[in-house]
């Protein structure tokens, strides 16, 4: 072990000289030339929400963690409603770049669930123009009460045991979708579940079980390893803390490998494998941008079937409980609701127009990008860089990737990401908290609607909190000395 050398335990508490690094780079041992990159790499020429706070392939791994509910809403839209994929990555590219810059955090850009739902499982379908106006109703009722400051002020009143349901549920949820998309082969143009999944194909069993188990081995529970590490140094050297230290040095190398975005990789890769004919199906060049023409019958039926169902779904889901996650996972960095909502409602309100696809911020992507590694804004910048160029390299025929695309690989990213939002519920310290976030998240899970399930969480809150009030304000109730000495007279002791 590097620790139980004398001299190798100087050069890391000493900081070694710059001009020995330079002359000599294997002078350093391992932990400080780590160290000695991650100072060079904060002394760069950007801004301060995009330098990496771990490794950059850290930042990479978790620029993918979000994909696992991105991928299938957005082949969904494109087959059934004919969305136009190469407007949306463009637009859904710039929203990443541009979210990362301005929060500093693995802020996502994910679909509105509600209305991709609506469009593709009701009769009939919603067409493109009454996707976007559903999206644009939903986004100018979001900025109006970003603007008015209205939201800051939910915001703040909202028990916290509420929102946990709201985030327990919403994990749950995509569980137990991942779950569907590893067991069952899926068909997203119907929204049905069909056959059990085979064990073997570039598509079966095995490969989701052996991504999962990978992605289990080199990221176990998600824990970060930075503060353990930091002290390992100071701890006496005895057996057992030698022993310790190894094992922590083994984490953090099998936590540096950006495993989320290896397993994406090998899905790219089995699509070409699955269909070596996607190669001679690929179009070069991005689809032309216009103008969506929106008539008065779309913006009532996108207003009715589309942005009522999704408003509260977006109040809740992509700005309380974000802005919630956030503080839990980035105590100093965290959001405000007034910033969020403006973010999604400026977003909708300069990509829609031209037929980019709806969009929010949202819990599950914030989750699933910091269970992989994400923790700044590189981490979506990455993945924006990443859009923009499939965007206007493939343009629509991209699609024909997607198509081809593991779900069975979809759905193991997906359940890390909903498991790690599931898990921001854990500290309700009293029964009774407990007690509202359970029923809040199963009236959500039960009745399929986040609105239901927050309506009677804060519903059981006040009932709880009113049997607790002291009605001092109705004044002692007492019993005059006749009516006491009655019932002395008429009610004996035995």
């Amino acid at each position: 072990s590097i620790y139980s050398h004398p001299q190798l335990r100087v050069h890391i508490d000493t900081p070694t000289p710059a001009h020995m690094e330079e002359e000599s780079p294997n002078y350093a041992t391992p932990l400080l030339r780590r160290q000695w990159w991650r100072h060079r790499l904060s002394n760069l020429p950007c801004p301060t929400s995009l330098r990496p706070k771990t490794t950059i392939w850290s930042e990479l791994g978790g620029s993918v963690g979000d994909l696992g509910t991105y991928i299938p809403i957005v082949l969904t839209l494109t087959l059934v409603s004919h969305l136009d994929l190469s407007t949306t990555l463009i637009f859904t590219a710039l929203y990443n770049i541009a979210t990362g810059l301005l929060f500093g955090i693995p802020m996502p850009v994910q679909p509105m669930k509600s209305i991709a739902a609506v469009a593709v499982s009701e009769l009939p379908h919603l067409t493109v123009p009454q996707i976007i106006a559903g999206g644009i109703s939903t986004a100018s009722v979001l900025l109006l009460l970003g603007a008015t400051g209205l939201m800051s002020f939910v915001y703040r009143f909202i028990p916290l045991p509420v929102v946990r349901g709201v985030q327990l549920s919403q994990g749950l949820s995509f569980a137990f979708s991942a779950i569907k998309y590893v067991r069952y082969n899926q068909d997203f143009a119907s929204g049905k579940s069909g056959t059990p999944r085979s064990w073997l194909g570039l598509d079966g069993l095995i490969v989701a079980i052996c991504s999962m188990l990978f992605l289990i081995l080199s990221t176990g529970a998600g824990d970060s390893l930075d503060d353990d590490y930091s002290h390992s140094s100071e701890e006496p050297n005895t057996s057992s803390n030698r022993s310790g230290r190894r094992v922590r040095r083994r984490l953090r190398i099998l936590s540096a490998i950006p495993s989320a975005l290896i397993v994406f990789l090998l899905g790219l890769l089995l699509c070409f494998l699955r269909d070596p004919s996607i190669i001679k199906d690929l179009q070069f060049g991005p689809s032309r941008i216009h103008l969506v023409k929106i008539t008065w019958e779309d913006w009532k039926i996108g207003f009715l079937r589309a942005a009522i169902p999704q408003i509260p779904l977006s109040i809740l889901n992509s700005v309380i409980a974000v802005c919630k996650l956030s503080a839990d996972l980035f105590p100093n960095r965290e959001v405000s609701a007034t910033a969020v909502s403006v973010s999604v409602g400026a977003m909708n309100l300069v990509g829609c127009w031209f037929g980019a696809m709806p969009v929010c911020h949202g819990a599950g992507g914030l989750a699933g990008q910091y269970r992989f590694g994400g923790r700044s804004g590189a981490s979506v910048v990455f993945l924006g860089i990443g859009k923009l160029v499939l965007g206007l390299v493939f343009g629509n025929s991209f699609v024909r990737i997607l198509a081809q695309f593991p779900i069975g690989i979809l759905g193991v990213l997906l359940l890390f990401a909903g498991i790690e939002l599931a898990m921001a519920s854990r500290d309700m310290n009293t029964k009774e908290e407990s007690f509202v976030m359970l029923v809040c998240a199963a009236v959500s899970l039960t009745g399929s609607s986040a609105a239901l399930g927050f309506g009677c969480g804060i519903l059981l809150f006040l009932l709880l909190k009113l049997r607790q009030m002291d009605c001092h304000c109705f004044g002692p109730i007492r019993l005059s000395k006749s009516n006491s000495s009655f019932d002395d007279e008429t009610c004996p002791n035995p």
